[in-house]
């Protein structure tokens, strides 16, 4: 059964290896054939505007970005990545093209001496400053005489040409950007021009959204007037069922009983003997290590933990036993345990705090400190008798005088064991009781030093068991999914749900998965599976099952977006608000045109409310949120003007004018055209290449190789 589990196991390998070798034998008459046309055909993994990304270029693209990132990095990800960059790099690069933009050796030197590259050792002078000189000669010589790295060199070089070209553009781009007086002073004055009002709302909320009839049509109405609004890319839903592979409360019982059994003596048979023999248990055993060794997940560690380093299901109890007392099983995270206390120190960790005063030359002194040793002893000397006095907190004495890292802490140096800090304060602090505050010197500097605390530490040795899931669970889930994808596989569609909840299995829905995405809720990285549901041959309630992380999930196609505008379905749940809205402020509008404000109030059960100081860049309402157009109507009315009924973002309202208030006068608006051009020319490198990348015809073919 092992054996066939284990075949089972590494099917997917078996059919992909079969696969592939199939694969390679096909396509090997291909390359031999005429009709390869110089590989042009599946070439390109996208085009912009006409240009060809070439694949193989991008796969050493993606290979290179692989080494710098790691395993850290899925493969999805790095391919997502390095394809973002190249059609930056191709949009770019046609522009730099048709304005003749390019850059000469001098420019790519001015470029490296204003980055992160000046930082190199090798380009830098016995100053520790960027020289060209000794730039030139070092990639002179690593060309002569290291390969390797001057060709890695290249590829740096590359991308700081395309940086520097990307700094020109976009330098030439902001150069354009300016702001005028006249802008200045409207800025000015959006923010501090204000106005007074008075008016009355009827909210939209008023009207129940039930009595609103909306059609299909009408949705799909208003997607034609909106259509920026409902612009969609091609995706896919899918719902899934997930058998997960993990332990079963008789696999938890068995680790339980099987780690009890191990705690008492054992009586084992000898072959060599002939006899039985008495078998040490963990309760008893005088060699732990090998016990551990032999029957535990986890070896035995020898250091000695204070309460904080103790599994926190465990620390209080552990920390009031005796030693040679034995807690648990007990269940920890995914397993279960035993664990024994083998020693126990007395204070064996203190907690302290120092005041450090260094001098100019000490171990680590910070460079900016310039006092000599007899300045900081004195020093040391003046607070330790500072320290001393009943009404100081140490920890603000500290704060405000400590040459050390733990300053701002208070001089806190949190819990530590023996043989940690140097001698002389290691020295002070265990061989001192709790409360006492003293001086010592060491490499360092001076410490003014207070004990804080101590506490016990003990010597833990745990038996260990890891709760997997057993064969017998490991076949039944299998058995368990199997029936399953048969049962869904000779049902309707429709009927995957109630399938499902037959067996008590939970149905988990995924929607709008974008064809390059790999992870799904509840699954992790699973790329197979969205290749699946995006592959043409697959249809719209189609079923497949995935072996997954830790198990299997039956999966189905529930629904196909192609890349346009949405479908009225689709786009309801923005469509229909909108829409209704629309509606009720007709209605609203129409049932009180012709009243003033007070019958208005009264009609529809809502009260007169002020606003004070509201100004253009600010158009909030009290109670009512951002109204806009309401706050912009009324600083186009004149005071004591009342408006006419007007379609706000909450509701519908009628507003009256009670005062305006327009800013002092300023000399100059140089200042606020200045801020409004700073603010704009740091938009410029997103808002350009956006504007770009939005225009560009950009036809994306990842999704054919990965």
């Amino acid at each position: 059964m092992a054996i066939l589990e284990n075949i089972r196991k590494r099917t997917t390998v078996l059919i992909l290896i079969i696969g592939l070798a199939l694969f390679a034998f096909v396509i090997s008459g291909v390359f031999s054939s005429n009709n390869f046309a110089g590989g042009k055909v599946g070439s390109s993994v996208a085009e912009v505007n006409g240009e060809n990304i070439p694949i193989d270029e991008f796969r050493t693209q993606v290979e290179t970005a692989s080494r710098r990132y790691g395993p850290s990095v899925t493969s999805t990800q790095l391919v997502n990545m390095v394809y973002d960059q190249e059609i930056r790099k191709a949009i770019l690069n046609q522009q730099f093209e048709d304005l003749g933009i390019d850059v000469e050796s001098d420019q790519i030197v001015e470029f490296v001496r204003t980055s992160g590259y000046a930082q190199i050792p090798d380009f830098q002078d016995e100053n520790g400053l960027f020289n060209e000189q000794v730039f030139k000669s070092a990639i002179a010589d690593w060309k002569a005489n290291d390969p390797l790295r001057y060709d890695a060199w290249l590829q740096d070089e590359e991308s700081i040409i395309q940086a520097a070209k990307e700094r020109m553009y976009f330098n030439l781009v902001k150069g354009g950007v300016t702001a005028t007086l006249t802008e200045g002073q409207l800025n000015y004055d959006m923010a501090n021009n204000k106005v007074d009002m008075q008016y009355v709302r009827i909210p939209y909320t008023s009207i129940p959204d039930s009595t609103i009839e909306v059609s299909k049509s009408d949705i799909q109405s208003y997607i034609d007037d909106h259509k920026a609004l409902f612009k969609q890319d091609k995706a896919r839903d899918i719902r899934f069922i997930y058998f997960e592979e993990k332990p079963s409360a008789e696999d938890e019982n068995s680790v339980k009983t099987a780690i009890t059994a191990l705690l008492d003596n054992s009586v084992e048979y000898s072959e060599a003997k002939d006899a039985n023999d008495t078998i040490l248990g963990f309760r008893n055993t005088t060699d732990m290590a090998a016990f551990l060794d032999r029957h535990s997940d986890a070896k035995f560690d020898t250091i000695y933990k204070a309460k904080k380093d103790l599994p926190s299901v465990v620390a209080d109890t552990l920390m009031t036993m005796g030693v040679g007392e034995i807690y648990g099983p007990y269940k920890d995270g995914n397993a279960y345990k035993v664990s024994k206390v083998m020693d126990r120190k007395e204070n064996g960790t203190a907690k302290a705090s120092h005041i450090l005063i260094t001098w100019e030359g000490a171990e680590r002194a910070n460079p900016s400190v310039t006092r000599t040793k007899e300045e900081a002893e004195a020093e040391a000397k003046r607070l330790l008798a500072e320290a001393k006095k009943e009404d100081v907190l140490f920890t603000t004495l500290a704060r405000e005088n400590s040459d050390g890292p733990s300053a701002p802490r208070g001089g806190d140096l949190g819990y530590f064991q023996e043989g940690v800090m140097a001698d002389e304060f290691n020295d002070f602090c265990f061989g001192n009781p709790v409360g006492t505050i003293g001086l010592v010197e060491t490499q360092f500097g001076y410490h003014v030093i207070k004990v804080d605390d101590k506490q016990d530490v003990i010597q833990v040795a745990t038996l260990s068991r890891e709760i997997e899931p057993s064969e017998e669970t490991i076949n039944t889930l299998f058995t368990d999914a199997t029936k399953y994808e048969m049962a869904v596989m000779d049902a309707e569609p429709e009927n995957f749900g109630d399938i499902a909840r037959e067996s008590s299995y939970t149905v988990r829905p995924v929607n709008k998965i974008k064809e390059m995405e790999e992870n799904l809720p509840g699954l992790g990285s699973q790329r197979s599976i969205v290749q699946w549901a995006f592959n043409d041959d697959t249809s719209v309630g189609d079923i497949k099952r995935f072996n997954v992380n830790n198990g299997y999930a039956v999966v189905q196609l529930t629904k196909k977006y192609k890349k346009g505008l949405m479908a009225p379905e689709d786009a309801s749940a923005t469509a229909l608000p909108a829409i209704r809205k629309e509606r009720k402020a007709e209605q609203i509008i129409a049932a009180n045109k012709g009243k003033a404000m007070d019958a208005i109030a009264s009609a529809n059960n809502v009260s007169l409310s002020t606003a004070s100081a509201l100004t253009l860049s600010s158009p909030t309402l009290p109670g009512a949120g951002r109204e806009p157009f309401v706050v912009g109507k009324a600083f186009a009315m004149e005071k004591d003007q009342t408006s006419d009924l007007l379609e706000g973002s909450t509701g519908v309202y009628m507003i009256k004018v009670t005062n305006k208030t327009e800013a002092a006068d300023v000399e100059n608006y140089s200042t606020y055209a200045q801020n409004l051009q700073t603010s704009a020319a740091a938009r410029v490198n997103g808002a350009v290449y956006n504007a770009l990348k939005d225009k560009a015809e950009i036809e994306d073919k990842r999704a054919t190789f990965y």
